[in-house]
């Protein structure tokens, strides 16, 4: 298998660098993204000697969009998917915000399938609150694509400073927003919105750090009670980001990833 090749098992597109012989980690980027949204820390985990497997979500980046809806058990599913295809048994997993979510669903019921997680800027219910404002971005995408949600969409997850001052970065992210097929927003969406893993996180063994922005809204508070309940995680709050630390501070989220790996070296 070549470095940097992309395959796609079932329609789920895997984006792979490094030594298949090694260690995998699994990389699960956020609704409205791709795996491109890894791409600052793709050199540090191959580096790590890791053989990193970048998933496309189903209707996102270069995965076919399948009819809606989704389930988050699905989603789940179609990491073990491209795991089986690969002939990997068990691989580190890294997931934000919806493959934050995806990576808590694994820990609950596929454990076997993890070596360790690293869970960002994620959540494991879905209150009211966060429910409320979906059925408008759906209702926008749907009456006028995805593209018609990127700029409230990068103005809640990036600090007005962020904006201003990385351009290159922020047009990257705008470009995956409008290019997400509105079926995968929608589906991945209506997934999120039956959201119902809370009650369960407190049988997660599995190593794992909670990673989150500090001014990603009510994040960093879910995320505290999600470390109090999960017996077997560290968390880390990266100062100055929002809900894509990996981007807006990415030397900060890559160390924090490095202690992740040292711990369990």
């Amino acid at each position: 298998m070549l470095t940097g090749e992309t395959r796609s098992f079932r329609g789920l597109a895997a984006h792979l660098w490094g030594d298949p012989r090694s260690q995998a980690v699994v990389l699960s980027h956020s609704i409205l993204t791709s795996s491109a949204m890894w791409r600052g820390q793709v050199d540090l985990l191959t580096r790590l000697g890791l053989f990193v497997v970048a998933v496309d979500t189903r209707g996102h980046g270069d995965s076919v969009a399948t009819p809606a809806p989704y389930s988050m058990s699905m989603l789940v599913n179609d990491v073990l998917t491209v795991l089986d295809a690969l002939g990997i048994g068990r691989a580190h997993f890294m997931g934000l915000s919806l493959g934050g979510m995806i990576g808590i669903g694994l820990g609950i019921g596929h454990a076997d399938r993890l070596l360790s997680l690293v869970v960002c800027d994620a959540r494991a219910d879905s209150p009211d609150s966060f429910c409320a404002p979906w059925p408008e971005r759906i209702e926008i995408a749907r009456c006028q694509g995805c593209a018609a949600l990127a700029t409230s969409t990068v103005e809640r997850w990036f600090s007005r400073e962020f904006i201003e001052t990385h351009p290159e970065e922020v047009r990257s992210i705008t470009e995956m927003i409008a290019k997400t097929s509105v079926t995968g927003f929608v589906g991945s969406a209506q997934a999120l919105m039956q959201l119902d893993y809370l009650g369960a996180v407190d049988v997660i063994a599995t190593p794992m750090t909670l990673v989150v922005g500090e001014n990603d809204g009510a994040l960093p508070a879910v995320m505290s009670d999600l470390h109090q309940r999960c017996a077997a995680s560290e968390f880390e709050v990266i100062p100055n980001a929002g809900h894509l630390p990996n981007v807006e501070q990415p030397d900060a989220f890559n160390a924090a990833l490095s202690r992740h790996f040292g711990r369990l070296s």
